[in-house]
């Protein structure tokens, strides 16, 4: 007495691959879907920006090249920058790369008779933090 055969599966056909995302959150402003990214791959120059804070990067690319590469440069000199502010004397303090809500003097509204004088701190010290621009994109054209 022998084993009953099974019956064949039928070959299956290959899998499709979900395509990539070119929407990604911001990391400035952290709304979601907000930052697009588009390949110019005959320029081979890779640019994102924001919809919400403007905030625009761009970087080299070749032809294997996606939208998560230029996205994942992005995030590593953002990393790169907020390292480098670190090692130059933050002491470890937490180191905003913008002032709140994008106004400066961290978030709260000047007077037009206020200087910017009066917004540094007469003791000398430094007030806690980077007020750059963050990350600012590359001005020549492509």
């Amino acid at each position: 007495m022998g084993k009953r055969k099974k019956a064949a599966k039928k070959p299956q056909g290959p899998r499709k691959n979900e395509p990539l995302p070119t929407v990604f959150p911001c990391l400035f402003c952290n709304h979601e879907k907000s930052v697009s990214v588009k390949l110019d791959k005959k320029a081979g120059v890779g640019a994102l920006s924001c919809k919400v804070c403007n905030q625009q990067f761009q970087c080299a690319i070749n032809y294997l090249s996606a939208a998560v590469d230029v996205y994942s440069d992005w995030v590593d000199a953002c990393d790169a920058v907020a390292k480098e502010d670190v090692e130059e004397g933050a002491g470890g303090e937490y180191a905003p790369s913008r002032p709140a809500a994008g106004r400066p003097g961290g978030g709260r509204a000047r007077d037009d008779d206020e200087d910017l004088e009066d917004l540094i701190d007469d003791e000398g010290e430094d007030a806690g933090g980077y007020r750059g621009n963050g990350v600012v994109a590359d001005d020549e054209d492509y």
